[in-house]
């Protein structure tokens, strides 16, 4: 690794715990407490922006696939990949978060409404995304293969979205475009989108160097070997 690159790694890994530390205090602290849901209704800052950052996560698979199949450069596979990984750790967090949100609202932990539903199916299309690449056999082969899940599973991305436009669910419709929010939430919010979207930059950063060095030692085994 470079001196510019371990520089700019130090750099993102400070500007992502400051931006966790101001969300934090910001979410406990700063914005008050909402009047009709209560103090559950904090988890919203968190909820959300791992959503968010789980679609970013399956675009850039999207868009890492489809570069992968065109140009077949290990940079894209690698890329792809490492984002799927980061994208079903934070989509489950959205599985783990919602229900603590849904109990004390809806009264109950879970439903199968219509976006909890597609949520659900995002998460087991990105594991099997996954399962692909594992078990598949042949790393090229694999990467392949995975790479068409990557491309046809992105469909549900923009489906969990539109759900609660689409069909009646528990959700309420989107509230940040509604304007139902105060300026403290908007605010905080925004900070919380901002500190996880740094956090998944930095995570995606680390693993696609990991999935780099991992794809140079199977070449160089396999020139061994020959």
């Amino acid at each position: 690794m470079s001196g510019t690159s371990k520089l700019r790694d130090t750099l993102l890994l400070a500007l992502a715990l400051a931006a966790m530390l101001a969300a934090l205090a910001m979410v406990f602290v700063y914005v008050p407490t909402e009047k009709t849901s209560g103090i559950v209704q904090r988890i919203f800052y968190f909820h959300v922006p791992v959503a968010w950052v789980a679609s970013l996560a399956f675009l850039v698979t999207f868009i890492g696939s489809i570069l992968y199949l065109s140009k077949r450069t290990a940079r894209w596979n690698a890329l792809a990949a490492a984002s799927a990984e980061v994208g079903v750790l934070f989509t489950t967090l959205i599985l783990l978060t919602g229900p603590i949100w849904a109990r004390p609202a809806w009264g109950i932990w879970w439903t199968w409404d219509a976006r909890l539903t597609t949520s659900l199916v995002l998460w087991l299309i990105y594991v099997a995304y996954l399962l692909v690449r594992r078990f598949a056999g042949e790393a090229e082969r694999g990467a392949r293969l995975a790479a068409v899940v990557g491309i046809a599973g992105f469909i549900d991305v923009p489906l969990v979205f539109v759900t609660v436009n689409l069909w009646r669910t528990q959700h309420p419709t989107p509230l940040i475009f509604e304007g139902g929010l105060t300026t403290a939430m908007l605010i905080t919010l925004l900070v919380c989108l901002a500190a996880f979207t740094l956090l998944y930059i930095l995570l995606v950063r680390q693993a696609t160097r990991l999935k780099t060095l991992e794809s140079e030692l199977r070449l160089l085994q396999r020139l061994r070997e020959e």
